[in-house]
């Protein structure tokens, strides 16, 4: 099911970790963003996307985790397209024989079944530094940053005040920090900054997990994450709705705790 959002742009919304899926139209097909997990989840939605009327003309992953990388054969042949070190990212991770057996030791054990690998991760390299998605639609402005993933980008689908904003600014999850990279506190806050600089041009926030929020609720978000990461960075304490009792998910306490062990291991 597609719920409408702004203008021209929608989201579905998987049971996995309430993903989203966004859905943007253009003058002559869609835009499809991190399209879903499992194949009929993406069935479904391609079937939706027809009765718009309309097809997939392209793809676009914000990043290289898993979850961000599918497709199926009901949206075609289309470009997919992510930042070139997205892109990178990901044709690593397949450059092995045993790429398939390795991923699926990180997948859910209870989608596993049922998630399609076949078409994972085959992404078209956007030129380095590229700031449009090269399209027939209304223009979507790349925003790359070093934060969650490599090549990690957010969207502003501009002329509808859409933000799509990757594994980023999520209700309920708290920032979970690219801990390989060299100075991952400091990258996150840098991206932070950069949501800053363009919350003003955006009235929907759609992030990778979780509710669709209003401006409002961008500035809200932005401000409940640098305050998770700021916290990381002087060692606590933690005050975050998505932690405390009544967390949304929970498993994910443990995930922030082994997170701050990471994080303060690399100090040492």
């Amino acid at each position: 099911m597609l719920d409408q959002v702004a203008d021209g742009v929608f989201v579905h919304v998987s049971e996995f970790i309430q993903s989203n899926a966004v859905v943007v139209q253009g003058a002559s097909g869609v835009l499809l963003v991190d399209p879903g997990i499992t194949r009929d989840e993406m069935a479904a939605l391609g079937d939706d996307i027809r009765e718009l009327g309309q097809a997939v003309v392209a793809g676009f992953s914000t990043h290289p985790d898993w979850d961000h990388v599918l497709w199926h054969s009901r949206f075609g042949d289309a470009p997919r397209y992510g930042t070139a070190r997205c892109a990178a990212s990901i044709a690593d991770q397949l450059s092995t024989a045993d790429w398939v057996d390795r991923m699926a030791e990180g997948l859910p054990p209870e989608y596993a079944a049922d998630i399609p690998m076949e078409l994972l991760g085959l992404l078209t390299a956007l030129p380095a530094g590229a700031t449009r998605v090269p399209w027939n639609g209304p223009d979507v402005r790349i925003i790359e940053h070093r934060a969650h993933a490599p090549g990690h980008a957010a969207l502003l689908v501009e002329g509808r005040g859409v933000l799509v904003a990757g594994d980023m600014l999520s209700d309920i999850l708290m920032p979970f920090l690219d801990a390989d990279a060299a100075h991952p506190i400091d990258d996150y806050l840098a991206a932070l900054a950069i949501f800053d600089a363009v919350a003003g041009e955006a009235d929907v926030v759609v992030p990778g997990h979780g509710s669709v929020g209003g401006a409002e609720q961008l500035r809200h978000r932005i401000e409940l994450d640098r305050a998770y990461v700021t916290a990381l960075r002087d060692g606590g304490p933690f005050d975050d709705p998505r932690l405390g009792p009544a967390a949304p998910l929970e498993w994910l306490p443990d995930v922030h705790r082994w997170q701050v062990r990471r994080l303060g291991d690399r100090r040492r």
